[in-house]
């Protein structure tokens, strides 16, 4: 073996071991960014080691590609906000599966039926997948940013078109299987696929999303593994499958945070206004910074409830300065993180670690529940649905049986919200109502930023 092969591979198995280490790094807050740096630096070694391939014949495109690719991705990185950040994370599925997708057309066009019994699998699961992936996650984009209704785009026999579609793409990379040399069954797949995508994230409420997009992730990575078997690429094709694992496994985890099935998800138009009764009844009732304010400084103990809103209004590092205040003054401070919180897995971690917020105060669903009923004060921070006491108590909405923070059972509870809106998803919150709990309505940081200055001088 001439030195060149062997630089590539011991790059392969480097660069592999470090998406290994870190993904393992990213199971945890402490070990996170560090996770984060190990598998950039896989990422460069595996992009060296395929630079230096012989089978590259000329860099012109390539180092265009680069160029292209740093001038779009650096000036996202640094601008993008992290209230954007699911919307980028959407964009990047797109991307990474179009490529994929993108890879499998030019093998099909160039080599045809002479791809044989084993790459034409692989090329047909790479190109299914990398198609619905671009266009669900471009759907899932425009859901986010607005571009589209957060709500169930629905209508009446839905289901079974989508699935009858579904069935007609598969059975086109079916029968490529047996007559590869037919062009017009490669090419009808790829577009019923995209079609496919587009159909498949419509119907999928607003509160859905952080699964979606862990779903996408999936999907996306299992098309990299297929196209790293079609170009015999080993670091791509464990990379592929450890991202393709990982997210799949991720979106068990978030259903089961919200009591509901994969299948629920992609056909349950999670979300859809009118589906549901509420026994939300009577008046909000509004308090003021100066009321807020003495509740807090004389709390033994209060919980920040962070969702969405917090993310919308940037106010994660006001919000940490609200916290400290009430620690000098004796008051014990946690942060109580639902897994869906958001718009994407870990949102909320993301944004309190930007903070500073100590990771020994952020507290899960399961901890911090049994917490409230001896908590004097719950300050919800742009959360709804998370909070949502019919998900418990109503079995007739379409949330019943998902696990909520149960913050009505404080003694005192505060949602700062900008307006009486139902908020992202549409359903009416009864927490709203109760005789517990007072509304501050305005921009979030404007009012921890008027709170910590209250606080201060109680």
């Amino acid at each position: 073996m001439d030195p060149r092969s062997i630089f590539i591979e011991l790059s392969y198995v480097v660069a592999s071991v470090l998406f290994i280490l870190g993904l393992r790094g990213l199971t945890h807050p402490e070990t996170a960014r560090r996770g984060m740096h190990l598998a950039e630096f896989g990422m460069l070694l595996a992009i060296v080691g395929t630079l230096v391939s012989r089978e590259i014949v000329s860099y012109e495109w390539i180092i265009a590609g680069l160029l292209l690719g740093s001038l779009i991705g650096v000036p996202m990185g640094f601008w993008v906000p992290m209230t954007a950040m699911p919307q980028r994370t959407a964009l990047s599925h797109a991307f990474g599966a179009f490529a994929a997708a993108l890879v499998g057309i030019s093998e099909y066009y160039l080599h045809g039926a002479a791809l044989g019994v084993i790459k034409i699998p692989a090329l047909s699961f790479e190109v299914l997948l990398g198609a619905l992936t671009t266009t669900g996650s471009l759907v899932a984009f425009s859901k986010l940013q607005g571009f589209l209704p957060g709500a169930p785009v629905i209508y009446k026999g839905q289901n079974i078109f989508n699935l009858s579609l579904l069935a007609i793409t598969v059975l086109c990379c079916v029968l490529l299987q047996f007559f590869p040399g037919i062009a017009a069954l490669f090419y009808l797949m790829l577009l019923l696929a995209f079609v496919f995508g587009v159909l498949l994230v419509l119907p999928i409420g607003a509160a859905d999303m952080p699964v979606v997009i862990a779903l996408l992730n999936s999907y996306a990575g299992l098309a990299s593994a297929a196209t790293g078997i079609v170009i015999g690429n080993n670091v791509l094709i464990i990379a592929g499958m450890l991202d393709g694992g990982s997210g799949f496994i991720l979106s068990i985890v978030m259903c089961r945070a919200m009591n509901r099935s994969i299948t629920n998800v992609l056909f349950g138009a999670f979300g859809s206004v009118g589906e549901t009764t509420t026994a939300a009844t009577g008046q909000m009732h509004a308090t003021n910074i100066e009321e807020v304010a003495v509740q807090l400084a004389y709390a033994r103990q209060a919980v920040f409830v962070p969702g969405y809103g917090m993310a919308t209004a940037q106010a994660q590092h006001v919000l940490r300065q609200l916290g400290d205040e009430l620690e000098e003054r004796g008051v014990a401070v946690k942060y109580a993180i639902h897994p869906v919180a958001g718009r994407m897995p870990g949102h909320m971690n993301v944004l309190l670690a930007e903070a500073n917020v100590p990771y020994s105060q952020l507290n899960e669903l399961e901890i911090i529940n049994p917490e409230f009923p001896s908590t004097d004060v719950a300050v919800v921070i742009g959360a709804n649905d998370v909070v949502n006491p019919d998900a418990r108590d109503n079995p007739k909405s379409i949330i019943a049986g998902m696990p909520i923070l149960e913050v009505d059972k404080a003694k005192t509870v505060v949602v700062l919200k900008r307006g009486q809106g139902k908020g992202f998803s549409g359903l009416v919150n009864p927490l709203f109502f109760k005789t517990n709990c007072g509304m501050l309505y305005g921009d979030a940081k404007e009012t921890l930023t008027n709170l910590v200055q209250a606080v201060h001088n109680a």
